[in-house]
């Protein structure tokens, strides 16, 4: 599981500056995630993001309880402001031990501290990847938080009984490739995904 030592700072800073780097013109352009445009893709990373920093806090509620899949997400007005502010406070929130610790819940999912920040961690390195995917930016994740990740997917994808990857069917890719396209593969996405010009 994901070490509780581990500091989400590094990957939550690259992910709210691919978002700052998000034109308007940009919001409604698809993604690698076929159900979600570009403003989708940022209304899950917000949503997420708070509902893991609650989740950290063991703050439980209506951030908590609500499952992704109730509603399309989408931005707000003040999504610039907004998305960059509770990143910082989920890194902060997640360097407390505490927050690795006991039981919490996200999603509407009642899960171990440290199941639940290994899940935030690919939540945030899989979703940066799809967002620098969309947007035509380059993408180099926090090393500490790829390898997570990849780990976190990979018992996921070799759990009996699962059948494939946690976001869609397993992706092969060659075994040399980038520990950021494997780890991609194992995501159900394609590693070589481009955005349509």
């Amino acid at each position: 599981m994901t070490d509780p030592t581990l500091d989400l700072g590094p990957q939550t800073r690259i992910v709210a500056r691919l978002a700052e780097a998000v034109t308007d013109e940009r919001l409604a352009d698809g993604t690698p995630c076929p159900q979600y445009a570009v403003r989708n893709m940022l209304g899950h990373l917000l949503g997420l993001t708070v509902a893991f920093r609650d989740a950290g806090r063991k703050k439980l509620g209506v951030t908590t309880d609500t499952s992704p899949e109730a509603a399309l997400p989408d931005i707000g007005p003040g999504w610039r402001e907004e998305l960059p502010k509770v990143l910082d406070e989920l890194a902060e929130v997640w360097r407390d031990p505490a927050a690795w610790t006991g039981m919490t819940r996200a999603g509407g999912v009642d899960l171990p501290g440290a199941v639940a920040g290994a899940v935030v961690t690919d939540e945030l390195v899989i979703h940066g990847w799809d967002l620098a995917r969309a947007t035509g930016r380059p993408y180099t994740p926090d090393p500490a938080a790829l390898e997570a990740a990849h780990a976190f997917l990979l018992a996921a994808v070799e759990e009996p009984g699962r059948g494939g990857g946690i976001f869609g069917p397993v992706v092969p890719v060659p075994p040399g490739a980038p520990l950021l396209d494997r780890t991609i593969g194992l995501s159900g996405r394609a590693p070589d995904w481009t955005r349509p010009v």
